[in-house]
């Protein structure tokens, strides 16, 4: 399977006070609440956790993400599993 060039771009995080996260090559939020925000960097998952976390802004065409709140970790992941119920529990 080829990859999309979604898929090859790259990725840069940039973590201030552990406030304000900006990331590039992002390709799509996938969900988000006050304390997780799931990511998709082509077939890797980027987890976002803290408290008070707000999507500031985000551009599917270039990449970028903000969000701002407490952050306490950052996770990649292979892919996301049972996305469908992770999900559902997210929007209840």
């Amino acid at each position: 399977m080829q990859k999309t060039e979604q898929q090859k771009k790259t990725h840069e995080l940039v973590l201030e006070n552990r406030r304000i996260l900006k990331a590039t090559g992002v390709a799509d939020v996938e969900g988000f609440d006050e304390t997780k925000i799931y990511a998709m960097l082509g077939d890797t998952a980027f987890i976002i956790g803290g408290k008070d976390l707000k999507v500031i802004s985000f551009s599917a065409e270039s990449g970028d993400l903000s969000v701002e709140g407490e952050i306490d970790s950052v996770e990649y992941k292979n892919s996301l599993s049972r996305k469908a119920g992770l999900f559902d529990r997210i929007f209840r």
